[in-house]
């Protein structure tokens, strides 16, 4: 573990302003209240260098998300080359990316993954199993775990793994408190398995999206398979260096919060949609500063009582590529 990273590049191929990073840092306090809530908690050395990267992720998504002609995700992944080559394009956050994945010796396949999820995303693809949906958060979620260790030193694969435990529990999480708004617009993350196991047909249940106790049942299937993967991340907190711990596990007893309340609810995220309001997410970043030891032993976690879960195969190209990246 490597805990004396630059913040940024200190040679003479830094392309970056602080002009630039204060736009990066404007994009995270308006794009996702919850995750600029824990970031508080990152220590400067980690918080920095993690603007740029959230910025352009949210710059790749809506790109990727908003472009309509062919060849979008390929001139993605050129302009990602572009950062990682010391030419990046004339925009702040691209300046300000290259700057930090040059530093930091971030695995260009995580982003090739992140954006490759996008991709995923804008063609509105289903999943038919779990495995499936555990492909699609690898890209989208754990990556962004990934990405958090290696800024903050950490490239054991053990920690790698429950980093990415955590990040297909979060996106497990978003994908039950969106049931509602996710079928509005067309588009379902649920295992099509699962569904037709409950009997749910999903194209008249798309022409119109109600709750059932069916529906709450697939519902409640999938909270449960996140709740397990947080147990297995928390493990991993351990493995953080101390100036982390608080932040990551505050952004994961937050993120499992929105599963109490969906459960609260009677598992119907169609009708309404969930949230943890402010005076809880404070209280439970406070209970992330004084905790010391994991949420919940593994032992405990019903279905899976390894003591050192390996990863989940759909994400060990992330944590392989960390691998390859630490031998340069």
């Amino acid at each position: 573990m490597t805990l004396g990273a630059p913040l940024l590049p200190t040679s003479a191929e830094r392309a970056a302003s602080a002009d630039d990073v204060a736009a990066c840092r404007e994009l995270l306090r308006k794009g996702s209240k919850s995750f600029h809530a824990a970031s508080l908690l990152l220590p400067k050395r980690v918080r920095v260098p993690m603007l740029p990267i959230y910025a352009f992720c949210r710059v790749a998504d809506d790109v990727v998300d908003q472009a309509s002609e062919p060849g979008a995700v390929e001139a993605l992944q050129a302009r990602l080359a572009a950062a990682y080559e010391g030419r990046p394009h004339d925009s702040p956050v691209d300046r300000a990316f290259s700057d930090v994945a040059r530093a930091h010796n971030l695995p260009r396949a995580v982003m090739e993954g992140l954006i490759e999820g996008f991709a995923w995303d804008a063609e509105g693809r289903r999943y038919e199993t779990l495995s499936d949906l555990h492909a699609y958060c690898a890209r989208v979620a754990s990556t962004v775990g990934v990405i958090m260790s290696v800024l903050m030193g950490v490239r054991d694969p053990k920690a790698l793994a429950r980093a990415c435990d955590l990040g297909v529990a979060m996106q497990l999480t978003n994908i039950a408190r969106d049931v509602g708004e996710d079928a509005r617009n067309g588009r379902v993350y649920l295992p099509l398995a699962w569904l037709e196991e409950a009997e749910i047909d999903v194209a008249k249940w798309l022409v119109r999206p109600v709750f059932t106790r069916a529906l709450g049942d697939v519902v409640e299937r999938l909270l449960r398979h996140a709740s397990m993967l947080y147990a297995r991340a928390d493990l991993g907190i351990a493995m953080l260096p101390r100036d982390c711990s608080a932040s990551i596990r505050a952004a994961s007893l937050i993120y499992a919060d929105i599963g109490r309340v969906i459960e609260r609810a009677g598992f119907d995220s169609v009708t309404s949609r969930a949230y943890v309001p402010l005076r809880r997410k404070v209280w439970l970043m406070l209970r992330a500063l004084a905790a010391t030891t994991p949420r919940a032993p593994l032992s405990l976690v019903a279905g899976d009582a390894e003591a050192d879960p390996p990863a989940l195969p759909e994400v060990q190209f992330l944590v392989d590529a960390c691998a390859r990246s630490s031998l340069r």
